[in-house]
């Protein structure tokens, strides 16, 4: 797993207990960090799929003309 995307899986789930914890203490300041889990989310499927591409194209000789 890349580095980048390991950070974001963390900053995912510590997001989503921020969530967690804001909603059970009645505050709406939980929708933010809802946000911020999509987007460390997004993020983190990003660097996923970009190594994964990466790792296949380094994998496939590359065709002469």
């Amino acid at each position: 797993m890349p580095r980048n995307a390991l950070y974001a899986a963390i900053v995912l789930v510590l997001a989503v207990a921020a969530a967690v914890v804001s909603f059970t203490k009645g505050n709406w300041y939980g929708v933010i960090w809802v946000l911020m889990a999509c987007v460390a989310s997004n993020i983190t499927w990003y660097y996923l799929r970009k190594d994964r591409l990466a790792r296949r194209a380094a994998a496939t000789p590359a065709q002469r003309g």
